[in-house]
């Protein structure tokens, strides 16, 4: 489970995340939307340790997070919005491997979390490829199982459609439902709910650093519009 206890993370003076409680049990699918601005991708970085509280505390299995910092990151992986500022090898099996090797593993088991990862992705054939020469939506899914490879309780992915083309979305939205049907929790931090509406267990919507919405996908609908998010239509249904 992630927790967050009166959460708060200031820029200046200025409240980016002003003071959210939140759980998040395992297994479960939140999308956490809200336009820019609203501290969408600075509550996401307090998960793992990437940020450090200004008040409050994120604690992730009942332990703080900044007490442990390898288990809060081995537990909640992080997929970031521009999927390169997350590579560190130039082979798409090297940086799929880093995250392992960091953890101290032995050969064989770093090389069955690649193997995992990488077919859970359906990128098992391309280990020996430049992460260079890969389309957007193939870097995102290597980015994908570069998180996976730390088997995490959680994968937090930071607005991973961005700049994708529509096969790409539709590739990467197959992914996190493989993922959903795993028992993997998701959070997916977006602000265009279209695609991904129907994998969701739940809706957490941001206004200004608060919690504007916290409900099931139907009940949050009619009320995420007005927060300037884009849901999709209801299906319509003809009489029979």
């Amino acid at each position: 489970m992630i927790e967050t206890r009166e959460l708060v993370h200031r820029y200046g003076d200025t409240p980016a995340v002003d003071g959210i409680s939140l759980s998040i049990p395992d297994g479960e699918f939140v999308l956490l939307a809200g336009p820019n601005g609203s501290g969408k991708s600075t509550l996401v970085r307090h998960f793992n340790g990437l940020l450090e509280p200004d008040e409050g505390e994120v604690l992730v299995d009942g332990t703080p997070v900044t007490d442990d910092l390898v288990a809060a990151r081995t537990r909640v992986g992080m997929v970031f919005q521009q999927p390169r500022d997350g590579f560190v090898s130039a082979t798409v099996g090297a940086d799929v491997a880093f995250g392992p090797e960091n953890l101290g593993l032995d050969h064989d088991e770093i090389d069955r979390r690649v193997e995992t990862a990488l077919r859970a992705v359906n990128m098992e054939k391309r280990r020996d490829e430049r992460i260079d020469e890969l389309s957007g939506g193939e870097r995102e899914r290597v980015a994908i199982a570069g998180a996976l490879a730390m088997e995490p309780d959680h994968l937090v992915l930071d607005e991973p459609f961005t700049g994708l083309d529509a096969p790409a979305r539709e590739s990467v939205v197959e992914q996190l439902r493989n993922l959903k049907e795993s028992g993997t929790g998701v959070v997916l931090v977006t602000h265009d709910l279209r695609d991904t509406f129907g994998l969701a267990d739940r809706i957490v919507a941001l206004a200004d650093g608060g919690v504007a919405v916290d409900a099931a996908p139907e009940d949050a609908r009619d009320r995420l519009p007005d927060l300037g998010i884009r849901v999709p239509p209801r299906e319509e249904t003809t009489p029979r």
